[in-house]
């Protein structure tokens, strides 16, 4: 990594270049290997040798950002561009940069100048329109995906990236036209086939059903293909109605993807279990001021439970933005418990109901301030916002003391279409306890527990809506929200499938039309298959009706 030492190249020097560019090559090949510790000593052989080597300093910050330590990286590019300041190259990596450290005000600024120009290569273009889109600009990041694609034809990834940005626009024709394009460029980029397969309902007329059955046949002996083909042909057989061949399907899913994962649900059990000891009563009964802005509307529950129409609605108003899944809160909870004298650990990241115990002693006001801060480049210029990040009902009780005006929304539904729902959805990262019966079932328990905890703990202060309740009475239902989050009815929020702002959730196709009732007791197709959940669930002292 970064060191300082005489210089050795110069730009005058073409036998010092080629050696530089000699060994930034072997770098790459190193990274492109897996091998990062010979790659990290080859990248600190190569800044001290050759120090006016811009792109050296620009391979070390990419290596550094890839490791996780975007900091590292930020200083290595900052390198790079005081040798070459007109770099584009070097300028996206700082953003990138930028953005991983939550730095997101001047990241969003060198974006946007680079939106301005057009850079020279496909690699360069389809980078800047990732970054756009990870920064909420997506029709920004759209034509330079369409850039990438004219000057790198031929790479199917680019089509791919297009149809994603595609589909958060809600333009579903375009973004299929996209997808087809990157399977036939590339017919292994199984993620392709999921995103098809999600991007509208499937009908017996029109489908990709026979598509899917030979990409199994042709690629299914491969784990992660594996993955993404069955739970595509899952979804398409269950949109056609073949109730048991789609969840067949989707257990050889659900069971690949387990089989591949180091995860112990207890783990997360215990977290949950801590956070009902940590906040208890002497907790809220202490006078916490907290920060007074009320601005913050937090939707949260488990995932798949209607969350994403209930903020189209909320966020169909004039005065709300709907900023999406945000992870704000707890990085911002992080920095806070990070910042204690007794989060100190030798280096070593603290355990997690650690971190919990420790989570109570922070100043909760200033907790308030940074996250309301941290959601300032978006939020700004918008009176209230939403803020959908389904896990924040584990942070409830810490939400309360450091916005006690904020509103907390709780989005329910009935548990087996909610376990369901989890179940069949692969998830790119969270949710690890969703791809089997007695993880979730137990997950689930936890999570109810956890509800009940903060309902006796803030009488009053939670608001649940049931996802049941809202579609078979959405005129009802929100107006009661509305009052509730003492904002004036506007009827334009029930035409929300009318509102073109873009949505990137799992539900981005759904949330384009008018509500429909037709998920609402869709366990029952799979009755049979779900009687095990239905069982551990009652175990764990889950109560639900199934008449």
């Amino acid at each position: 990594m970064p060191h300082n030492s005489p210089m050795t190249y110069s730009h005058n020097n073409p036998e010092a270049t080629q050696k530089a560019r000699r060994l930034e090559g072997q770098i790459l090949a190193l990274i492109k290997r897996g091998q990062m510790k010979e790659a990290i000593a080859s990248c600190q052989q190569l800044n001290k040798q050759y120090p006016q080597f811009a792109s050296g300093w620009y391979t070390c910050s990419q290596l550094a950002a890839k490791l996780g330590n975007a900091a590292m990286g930020l200083r290595a590019i900052e390198n790079a561009i005081r040798l070459e300041p007109r770099e584009n190259r070097w300028a996206l990596q700082k953003a990138f940069c930028l953005a991983e450290t939550g730095q997101l005000n001047p990241a969003r600024e060198i974006a946007l100048a680079l939106d301005k120009k057009q850079l020279s290569s496909g690699y360069q273009c389809a980078s800047l329109g990732l970054l756009l889109s990870r920064l909420g600009r997506q029709e920004n990041a759209l034509p330079h995906y369409q850039r990438a694609i004219r000057l790198e034809p031929e790479l199917g990834e680019h089509y791919y990236n297009l149809a994603t940005i595609h589909r958060f626009l809600g333009n579903f024709d375009a973004a299929e036209d996209a997808l087809a394009q990157a399977i036939e460029k590339n017919p292994e980029d199984y993620e392709a086939y999921k995103l098809r397969s999600d991007l509208r309902w499937q009908t017996p007329e029109r489908n990709h059903i026979e598509s899917l059955q030979q990409a199994i046949a042709r690629f299914g002996e491969k784990p992660r293909a594996a993955i993404q083909l069955h739970y595509s042909l899952a979804k398409e057989l269950e949109d056609t109605g073949q109730w048991q061949r789609s969840f067949k399907h989707l257990r050889q899913g659900a069971d690949t993807r387990r089989k591949l994962m180091r995860y112990d649900v207890q783990g997360d059990l215990d977290t949950l279990s801590k956070l009902a000891e940590v906040y208890d009563t002497a907790l809220f009964k202490n006078k916490h001021p907290g920060d007074q802005n009320g601005q913050p509307i937090f939707i949260l529950g488990m995932p798949r439970t209607g969350s994403t129409l209930l903020e189209r609605i909320i966020g169909s108003h004039s005065e709300v933005y709907a900023a999406g899944e945000l992870n704000n809160f707890a990085q911002e909870m992080m920095r806070a418990v990070q910042g204690l004298p007794a989060a100190i650990n030798a280096g070593k990241p603290l355990p997690k109901t650690e971190r919990v115990a420790q989570s109570a002693a922070i100043d909760f006001s200033t907790l308030g301030k940074a996250y309301i801060q941290s959601t300032r480049p978006t939020t700004e210029s918008h009176g209230r916002f939403t803020d959908k990040m389904p896990v924040n009902f584990l942070y409830a009780g810490l939400i309360h003391l450091a916005l006690p005006k904020a509103k907390i929304i709780h989005m329910k539904r009935h548990p087996l279409d909610a376990c369901y729902a989890m179940y069949k959805n692969l998830f790119a990262d969270a949710y690890p306890f969703s791809y089997n019966f007695e993880d979730l079932a137990r997950y689930y328990a936890a999570y109810e527990k956890l509800m009940a905890h903060w309902h006796s703990m803030m009488p009053g202060v939670i608001y649940d809506i049931y996802y049941e309740d809202l579609v078979a009475d959405i005129e009802g239902q929100s107006k009661q929200l509305f009052k509730h989050c003492e904002l004036e009815w506007q009827a334009q929020c029930l035409k929300f499938y009318e509102n073109q702002s873009a949505s990137t959730t799992a539900s981005a196709s759904q949330i384009r039309e008018p509500v429909y009732n037709s998920s609402v007791g869709k366990w029952r197709n799979f009755s049979s298959e779900l009687e095990p959940l239905i069982k551990l669930l009652r175990d764990e002292g889950v109560e639900f009706a199934i008449d």
